[in-house]
């Protein structure tokens, strides 16, 4: 008698021994799924510095400026700055929501930038669709994106950290015009319209797709990279923006760039050299070359990494020739060196280890990432400055003036960017200075009168010097502003006696007048408030 055949291993297993395997899996994916919660940690914490005050200085007084303008003054006559326009006209939008809407200007700005690293997100999304990753570097630039657009922290939104958001994407389709797979036409727009703007916003930043259009005609060739549309699109955006500016702001090359090329390029600089080894600029190169070393490693497939870290040399190079050291001129090159850093090391990682572990690790090593990039831009400015700004100057200038000019206009005699803005845009205040401090009095008064005295006389005045003299007296009299603020550090050379702003103005017979209404209102520490009594 034949015995029956023998039954499978699956069919004789008991019903409720397949419910082990179910609730490890189960667990694993729950692990697994905690590590990558984990892994968005620290773009969680820096949303969070991103959205508490302070408003960074430079981005405040650019939105007072194009709220101004809006209200009907005119930029580059009324207002006079050494930023190029772009950067006035793309903040015309905050500006015109914070008019319309029941948003403050911070609010507005604050909404508008966070839309735009959420579309720029969205577009980093689709471009890495249909390109080969493995599991670790998938899980690694997934946590870290969202990171590389918030990790500016206090100087958000500031134009450097503009050009940086849109350079991630241009990077990532410049990698695939070299290696593929194309990206739809429409995408490739999108992402080209968007990093000719940003790039436009100085032209140091040029500096960043010269790098990279050349690594990309260096690796495709001259036939196929000459033939491809975007760099020309890129290109045609600039040159009509080139064109607008005589037509639309005929005053900016006429009288403002000379202004900026004679008095304000060399405040505050250090040497080619000096900057190199700045605690602003110098940890940046270090951590830029260390991309580097990481990227230009031979590697299949890593054509990421390698355009990321040229980006970042291009940003580098727009931060030495500015030679100023300052903080936000670090943000890209932060930005793009941490980004080729996680694109490179997340790739070497899914070459060494084992194809049955990478899931496993993948959210692990995305986590350690995301850590490390976001210790390293803990040590700037971000999140101190919103730890302190309740307590330090600009906490309390702010209280002063909602307390004595709220939603009024008020004349600022201060050398100080930071900590007039923001305070002036939390008090919902507007400056009638037609510059954003008095950097073009300071420019004119880097040396002492040869007249032996503390002022100079009008006629021994430089033209600069003389408008700034006779249009803060004319504007001071014509319409008297409800406060004026005065700074006690006029940030002018000691000739003898301490440069005073009142003082220096009250010359002018028009401004004497006038100033005769106002009296003190409060101090706080380097500043005093005066307060015309009607």
């Amino acid at each position: 008698m034949t015995p029956p055949p023998a039954k499978s291993a699956e069919t004789v297993l008991p019903p409720d021994a397949v419910a082990p395997a179910t609730t490890a899996a189960a667990g694993v994916r729950g692990r697994l799924g905690l590590l990558r919660a984990l892994a968005l940690l620290p773009a969680l914490a820096f949303l969070l510095v991103v959205l508490a005050p302070p408003l960074n200085h430079d981005v405040s007084a650019v939105l007072n400026f194009s709220e101004r303008w809006l209200a009907g003054e005119g930029l580059y006559r009324d207002l006079i700055d050494v930023n190029p326009p772009l950067i006035f006209v793309l903040t015309l939008i905050p500006a015109a929501i914070a008019a319309w809407t029941p948003l403050d200007g911070p609010q507005s700005l604050l909404l508008c930038m966070l839309l735009l690293c959420a579309f720029v997100w969205r577009l980093t999304v689709r471009l890495r669709a249909g390109r080969e990753e493995g599991p670790i570097e998938a899980a690694a630039l997934s946590a870290v994106v969202p990171l590389l657009m918030l990790m500016a922290g206090y100087d958000f939104a500031q134009r450097e950290h503009l050009m940086a958001v849109v350079a991630i994407p241009y990077a990532m389709l410049a990698a695939r015009r070299i290696q593929g797979p194309p990206a739809s036409r429409r995408l490739a727009v999108a992402v080209t319209v968007l990093a000719a703007l940003g790039f436009a916003l100085k032209p140091h930043f040029l500096a960043v797709p010269a790098l990279v259009e050349g690594f990309v005609l260096l690796r495709r060739g001259p036939r196929r990279a000459l033939v491809d549309p975007m760099p020309w699109l890129m290109a045609a955006i600039w040159l009509a923006y080139l064109a607008c500016i005589p037509l639309l702001f005929p005053d900016y090359f006429g009288y403002v760039v000379p202004l900026v090329w004679q008095f304000y390029v060399d405040l505050g600089v250090f040497s080619p050299f000096d900057v190199l080894i700045s605690p602003v600029l110098g940890p940046a190169l270090l951590l830029m070359l260390g991309a580097a070393a990481i990227a230009f490693r031979p590697r299949e497939g890593a054509v990421l990494p390698t355009v990321l870290v040229i980006a970042a040399a291009g940003a580098f190079a727009s931060a030495w020739v500015q030679h100023k050291g300052w903080s936000y001129h670090a943000i890209p090159i932060a930005i793009l060196s941490s980004a080729a850093l996680a694109a490179g090391i997340s790739r070497w990682f899914d070459g060494v280890v084992t194809p049955v572990r990478r899931p496993g690790v993948a959210p692990l090593i995305a986590a350690a990432m995301a850590a490390c990039i976001g210790v390293y831009a803990a040590r700037g400015e971000a999140p101190w400055r919103e730890f302190w700004f309740n307590w330090d100057r600009a906490g309390k200038l702010t209280d002063l003036l909602r307390r004595e000019a709220y939603g009024e206009r008020l004349l600022v005699l201060s050398p100080d960017i930071y900590p007039v803005y923001p305070a002036l845009n939390y008090a919902r205040a507007q400056s009638t200075l037609r510059t954003m401090n008095l950097w073009l009095l300071q420019g004119t008064n880097r040396t002492c009168p040869e007249n032996g005295e503390r002022y100079r006389q009008t006629w021994e005045m430089s033209r600069a010097e003389f408008f700034v003299y006779r249009t803060v007296a004319e504007d001071f009299a014509r319409a008297p502003p409800a406060a004026v603020l005065v700074a006690d550090n006029p940030g002018i050379p000691w000739c003898g006696r301490e440069f005073n702003f009142i003082d220096y103005f009250s010359r002018h017979p028009l401004f004497a007048e006038t100033w005769q209404r106002y009296r003190l209102g409060g101090t706080i520490e380097g500043y005093k408030i005066y307060v015309r009594e009607d």
